[in-house]
């Protein structure tokens, strides 16, 4: 039977870069790896004629010489096969890496640390600006004290090694999960799962200047493993602040303002995480203006000078006025004009009469 255009086995074409080439195989030889079709003879099939075509095609000197004569030009006698080998080892390390979390060209057993773990707090803007002590209980587990003995399947290797043609794959030994050894599986103690669960209470420092996102580190915390524990990482969230919402290391906050102090002006007390502040509001304030607080904000986890506050006014118009209020008001209302006490309202109205004009 004659064989496929290796072009065509890669889903390329003659023109095709080195490095989309090998782009393309990556993604087949993943999709069809034996490793992730144990049962299905095809993929095998599809995996090796996908290596073939690589081999010959990643190699200039041969894909010059197929793409002269065919498949003659690359007669499988007068190649090299350490030299095909060392041709495209590289990708093939990488798919071994994405498919067993590893590196194809490690020797020995990997060590075997516990898992990492991952734990959510949440914490007050207050805390979270000055830093606290937190007590957390997390659920952990440790290593069974009763009679484990070595595992058979991978001789205590930890690892079994795997032969896919001139390729020699190592993989963590399904069995004993790496360890080496497994444990009695009549243990009474943790019925053979070689751990048993507890709790233990950590005293959890969160440093001045988190946010939402940041995570803290704890190492050694995590899950027990042969040689030795993972780490804890402590995922952060702030809560929600009633007053408050941060922007890096600037904090905003609306402050509403009588109508009256708006026009004439004042001072006004506005909240800071350190207690209260007065700042002046000039005459004529206008809705949205915002007022900065130099130094009153956050101090960066990272370092850098402290954020600012950014008080924004909202000018809250009157409302259920009785009936003095009302003719105070109408009074007011009649004796200011457009164009000396509403100079945003006379602009617009002249805008909007030269925009007519063309109707």
């Amino acid at each position: 039977m004659s064989k496929r255009d290796y072009y065509e086995v890669l889903g390329v074409d003659k023109s095709t870069p080195k490095d989309d080439l090998k782009k393309s195989y990556r993604k087949l030889a993943m999709k069809y790896h034996p490793d992730r079709n144990p049962d299905d003879a095809n993929a095998s099939e599809k995996f090796k004629e996908l290596s073939e075509a690589y081999e010959i095609l990643s190699d200039d000197q041969k894909r010059q010489a197929y793409d002269q004569f065919g498949h003659d030009g690359v007669n499988p006698s007068f190649s090299n096969a350490q030299g095909a080998a060392d041709g495209f080892s590289d990708i093939f390390g990488d798919i071994f890496s994405d498919i067993f979390g590893g590196s194809g060209r490690s020797g020995g057993s990997r060590a075997q640390r516990g898992a990492d773990l991952s734990y959510s707090v949440e914490v007050t803007l207050e805390d979270a600006v000055k830093g606290t002590s937190i007590n957390l209980d997390i659920p952990s587990k440790e290593r069974c004290s009763g009679s484990w003995n070595q595992c058979s399947y991978c001789n205590g290797a930890g690892a079994v090694r795997m032969q896919q043609g001139f390729f020699s794959m190592q993989q963590t030994c399904p069995e004993c999960r790496g360890e080496g050894e497994r444990h009695d599986g009549n243990c009474k103690n943790c019925r053979g799962a070689g751990y048993t669960k507890k709790n233990k209470t950590l005293a959890v420092k969160i440093p001045e200047g988190v946010d939402t996102g940041d995570r803290i580190r704890l190492s050694g915390e995590g899950d027990i493993g042969k040689d030795g524990n993972g780490d804890l990482y402590i995922q952060v969230e702030v809560k929600r602040h009633k007053i408050f919402e941060r922007e890096g290391k600037n904090l905003y906050c609306e402050v509403p303002l009588n109508y009256a102090d708006a026009a004439l002006g004042g001072d006004i007390e506005v909240p800071t995480l350190e207690g209260k502040v007065k700042i002046k509001i000039p005459e004529g304030t206008q809705s949205h203006k915002l007022f900065r607080l130099n130094g009153k904000g956050i101090k960066p986890l990272r370092g850098g000078s402290k954020g600012d506050i950014l008080v924004r006014v909202l000018v809250e118009v009157p409302v259920k006025l009785n009936k003095e209020q009302a003719a105070l008001l109408k009074k007011f209302k009649d004796s200011i004009t457009d164009s000396d006490n509403s100079p945003l309202k006379s602009n617009w109205l002249k805008s909007a009469k030269e925009f007519l004009k063309g109707f």
